[in-house]
């Protein structure tokens, strides 16, 4: 595994972990915004390595669990319609909806089938002429363009029975919205590496220039992220504000102008609701006028009914970082990966799944 091991030598790990003790003096909290960097802290013991007073909390990072109910009672609508073949990644089946999952959905007749690329529900659409096909796009900026791509070739191969259900969100708006509701104070920001591949360092400046919050984007290795770490514990100790690339292997401060073209060219920005956060302008993404034909929700009479939230379930507060999965009542007991009561549970990038896999007995 050469150019992975040498991110996770335990040697090299324990003298980055070495220098954090021995800089970092202020009591801090540091967020993590992307569910992925949230499992690698967990799974390599990351926190452990920390010296106690740097508090680690995480953001809303993760586009399974961000999805709210109503989105997830429209799929669920959706796959049921006569017809249809609704496609997505595995991860959404087990997601709670208001009142059932796209599994329960399957289980009871609906067409709803697991891909791995948007190439394969085009491919089902070529299958199943006679079919409509719709693939649930949910993601942040890291799996957009592939959607995009895949309106592009529906329509320079014409085919007209496929479509997506855009439930794709953007991620800079939503942190602006989540530092001004003024919940918790934040320190420093890891920022995520492959949300970051596509747009570039410089749409995170503000949050330094703003609001004084210094930030660093980092990769999903355990030296990434401890040298991330210790790059925001420099700025804070000395009072600096900035933001930082620790991923330059895999970003750089433009972005990808090729995968930003394409997403402007299908997409347009759209008010979406977050979980735990509301309805957040411009964080949402929806076909422009000229790819109308592939919008399912301009297809299809989706007709999802009333909405509920779990009585009980923390997976909002979560988000936000003013929880904990350790302060849920349901955690580890009602809700699990096996009976799922929120969708931090069920997504591999949820917090909750991670405190329940990698954490101690109390979710810590």
């Amino acid at each position: 595994m050469k150019f992975v091991d040498e991110f996770r030598r335990s040697d090299l790990a324990q003298a980055v972990s070495a220098r954090i003790r021995q800089r970092s003096k202020t009591r801090v909290r540091l967020m993590e915004f992307c569910g992925s960097h949230t499992v690698a802290i967990f799974k390599h013991g990351i926190r452990q390595m920390l010296p106690p007073n740097i508090e680690m909390t995480s953001g809303p990072g993760c586009p399974v669990c961000v999805t709210a109910n109503a989105d997830i009672d429209k799929s669920i609508a959706l796959a049921k319609i006569p017809g249809v073949i609704l496609t997505t990644f595995g991860d959404m089946l087990k997601v709670p909806g208001s009142y059932s999952s796209l599994q329960e959905a399957k289980a009871e007749g609906a067409d709803v089938r697991v891909v791995y690329s948007t190439l394969d529900a085009l491919a089902i659409a070529k299958e199943s002429p006679d079919r409509k096909v719709v693939f649930l796009g949910i993601g942040f900026e890291t799996t957009t363009p592939t959607i995009e791509a895949s309106v592009i070739q529906a329509e320079a191969e014409k085919i007209g029975n496929f479509s997506v259900l855009c439930q794709n969100k953007v991620c800079i708006p939503t942190i602006r919205a989540l530092m001004n509701l003024g919940e918790i104070r934040l320190d420093g920001l890891i920022c995520p590496g492959h949300v970051s591949a596509v747009i570039g360092s410089h749409p995170w400046d503000f949050i330094a220039h703003e609001y004084h919050i210094p930030c660093v984007i980092t990769g999903f290795e355990p030296l990434d992220i401890l040298q991330g770490i210790e790059m925001l514990v420099f700025q804070i100790e000395n009072g600096r504000f900035t933001v930082e690339i620790a991923y330059r292997r895999g970003v750089r401060p433009e972005g990808n102008l090729k995968a930003l073209e394409v997403i402007k060219q299908v997409f347009q920005p759209c008010a979406a609701s977050w979980r735990g956060i509301g309805i957040v302008p411009d964080s949402g993404l929806k076909p422009r006028p000229r790819y109308r034909q592939f919008d399912a929700e301009n297809i299809f009479d989706i007709q999802p009914g009333p909405t509920r939230e779990h009585a009980g379930c923390l997976c909002g507060e979560i988000l936000r970082g003013v929880k904990t999965p350790a302060d849920c009542k349901l955690f580890a007991k009602a809700c699990t990966p096996e009976n799922p009561v929120g969708p931090c549970m069920v997504s591999h990038e949820g917090s909750c799944s991670a405190y329940y896999l990698y954490g101690d007995s109390n979710g810590e």
